[in-house]
């Protein structure tokens, strides 16, 4: 399992029980959480912060394995947390520092396991996920258990795909092409980027691969006139943006403003010209109606497909949570979809990979809207791609 030295020190590891603690006893946001760490911290290194991020990670993602094999009951003192960093150290063949008064705890042979356990999810949520996809949950579940690459999405109204590899490599930042991905790189060696002259230039923005299928899959072309109906911050935004050469016009919109606002620091650094940013109100999705050659819902869901961006997800996700996002989506299909105009496409997509979130929110949208018509649709499994999950369905708009 070892992959490369990791150099723990005490005041490294205080941290790390810190955002344990504040991930599974007060329920907050792992990368929130460890952003928060690094704000407190400003002398902290790349290589601590790195060492932070990592240990934590893969600790909430392992982290009834890890308490499995101390043969205790979960209580989450420092001493407890020393225990498991300990425990996650030794599993991991790394060096362990003296001070952690870790005790060795016995190999275990995962095999005689129950899945959800050598596999370190609640028992629930593994349950619902068989439910939900079957046998296929049993490649997804270890796959989900790794640690996601760093992509990055080329913003070609700015530069190509190899003038930006070139330039990056001359900083050190080397990048490789993914097959059947043509705007996508992935960074071999994780850096700062947030802070790379190209990156605040607008050269490139951080998107998984198969995120950037979404926009793809749009169909767009240039001279559209193109709604982004829960645009967020507008990585997929920027996305379409940049295949439609910066012509006709993405009006963007969603519930939240802050968000909005991101988008628009994000669309001037990109020089996305052609996106127009709306707040939903009340009439403002009527005052769309019938009006756009495509509208894009990338609708609130379970987040089951990026489980490897957010490992702590997977102890807070249940069978309610998904039955609010799933009154959401068909709210939104049921809504949003008057925007489309005849002869218009509607894309619905999520980062799940649950069919009561997909396919089957398609089959109950189309019996009840006759006047859209399936065109494609495709789910994209972590384990069969090696990048997130999704799922998208395209949509004709007939009368």
């Amino acid at each position: 399992m070892k992959t490369k030295e990791i150099k723990l020190f005490p005041n490294l590891a205080k941290s790390i029980t810190e955002v344990l603690f504040s991930v599974f006893s007060e329920n907050k946001k792992a990368d929130k959480v460890i952003e928060y760490q690094f704000k407190n911290h400003k002398k902290w290194g790349s290589r601590d912060r790195a060492t932070i991020a990592e240990i934590s990670y893969e600790i909430i993602r392992h982290w009834r394995w890890l308490w499995y094999l101390n043969q205790k009951e979960i209580q989450l003192s420092t001493k407890n947390l020393f225990q498991i960093i300990g425990t996650y150290l030794h599993w991991r063949g790394e060096f362990i520092p003296e001070w952690l008064n870790y005790e060795p705890v016995q190999p275990v042979a995962r095999e005689n396991l129950s899945l959800a356990i050598a596999e370190s999810y609640p028992d629930e949520f593994f349950n619902l996920m068989y439910q939900e996809i079957g046998n296929q949950w049993n490649i997804e579940a270890h796959t989900l258990n790794m640690p996601a690459k760093v992509v990055m999405r080329v913003n070609t109204l700015k530069i190509t795909k190899k003038d930006l590899q070139e330039l990056l490599l001359q900083n050190n930042m080397s990048t490789t092409s993914i097959d059947n991905y043509k705007d996508a790189l992935i960074l071999e060696n994780r850096l700062n980027i947030f802070q790379n002259e190209y990156f605040q230039k607008g050269y490139f923005e951080i998107q998984d691969a198969n995120s950037q299928k979404v926009a793809e899959f749009c169909d767009v072309k240039s001279g559209m006139r193109v709604i982004d109906g829960c645009a967020g911050a507008g990585g997929k935004t920027l996305h379409l943006s940049a295949l439609m050469k910066n012509k006709g016009i993405i009006i963007a919109i969603d519930v939240e403003d802050y968000k909005l606002k991101e988008l628009n620091k994000r669309k001037i650094r990109a020089g996305a010209d052609n996106i127009e940013i709306r707040l939903i109100q009340k009439n403002t999705i009527k005052n769309l109606k019938h009006s756009a050659d495509r509208v894009l819902l990338d609708v609130p869901c379970s987040g089951t497909g990026v489980l490897r961006r957010n490992p702590d997800a997977k102890w807070k996700i249940d069978k309610t949570f998904i039955q609010e996002n799933q009154k959401k989506q068909q709210f939104i299909l049921n809504n949003y979809s008057e925007m489309t105009k005849i002869g218009g496409k509607l894309i619905y997509s999520t980062c799940s990979i649950l069919p009561s979130e997909n396919e089957k929110q398609i089959e109950s949208f189309l019996i009840q809207h006759p006047n859209f018509e399936l065109e494609d649709q495709k789910t994209l499994y972590p384990s069969k791609t090696g990048f997130d999950g999704f799922f998208m369905a395209r949509m004709i708009r007939k009368y």
